[in-house]
């Protein structure tokens, strides 16, 4: 952290595509994006083609400069958002222009990856990553059935959405039964992973869980690097309900708060040697 300024006339990228674009100023690790939407401008129109996804799955929040936006959430859920007004977007939205002025917001926590093109060259930074699990998946969807086991994984994710947005996290994606999870924080990303434990045992879920920090390559849609693999492996050893880390996750918390056990070395699958694990104690 230091004493700085950037200008958005004088921006590290810009990112274009119909109706709209963004101008990102980067200040160390933090990243800010001035939005400029035309009249006209709909995430689902213009930005869906970028992301390849049905919905913006970032979390933004920031603050309206100009303009009117409207988003919607997947149940019917709409906010309209003025001049003046701070506003906070969940993930898994749709959102449009009002009226014929352009909408123009500054955003400080969806910038670093939101408006790239697939094909966008990658970025590699370094992060925490969290990859969960849920317990016994086979059985449980075996128990529950086709739908009501589809209902239950979506409400997992919703709940597990929240639960890495409320400590600065970005949901990379799901997995089918867990999900994969960024943080720029170790801190964060441990604190994160033991609220989604939390979340899921709200829903009768028990999972496990993985976190390590290390560099990684970002693209618009996943993140991928040593990092990510040595956090599955991570977690493909954690007991039922328990989070485990790896030594360099602990060495980075050092200081927090934060309470582990010595969970021993393991040997994990396609990483030379003994790894030292470390167990989050008490993590709901």
């Amino acid at each position: 952290m230091r004493l700085q300024r950037r200008r958005f006339s004088e921006p590290n990228d810009v990112r274009s595509f119909p109706h709209g674009r963004v101008e990102v100023v980067d200040l160390d690790d933090t990243v800010i994006g001035r939005m400029t939407y035309e009249p006209g401008w709909r995430w689902s129109v213009d930005v869906k083609p970028v992301a390849g996804s049905d919905l913006c799955q970032y979390h933004h929040l920031g603050i309206t400069l100009s303009g009117r936006l409207r988003a919607q959430m997947p149940d019917g859920t709409e906010l309209e958002i003025g001049p003046g007004e701070v506003f906070e977007i969940p993930p898994g939205h749709d959102a449009w222009v009002v009226g014929d002025e352009p909408w123009v917001s500054v955003d400080f926590e969806a910038m670093r990856t939101y408006g790239k093109a697939k094909d966008a060259p990658d970025e590699r930074v370094l992060a925490s990553i969290v990859l969960t699990d849920i317990v016994d998946s086979t059985r449980l969807a075996t128990e529950h059935g086709p739908a009501g086991w589809r209902d239950l994984v979506g409400e997992h994710n919703r709940k597990a959405s929240l639960a890495i947005d409320r400590y600065r996290g970005r949901l990379v994606k799901t997995t089918g039964d867990g999900v994969l999870a960024q943080f720029d924080s170790a801190e964060r990303a441990v604190r994160g992973a033991a609220a989604v434990l939390e979340a899921a045992a709200g829903l009768g879920l028990q999972i496990r869980a993985g976190v390590h920090s290390g560099e990684v390559q970002i693209t618009p849609d996943d993140v991928r690097g040593i990092a990510v693999h040595t956090a599955s492996r991570i977690m493909a050893v954690a007991e039922p309900g328990a989070i485990l880390v790896s030594a360099t996750v602990m060495d980075l918390v050092d200081g927090s708060g934060l309470v582990f056990e010595d969970a021993g070395t393991h040997e994990l699958k396609g990483l030379h040697g003994a790894r030292q694990l470390y167990r989050l104690a008490e993590p709901g």
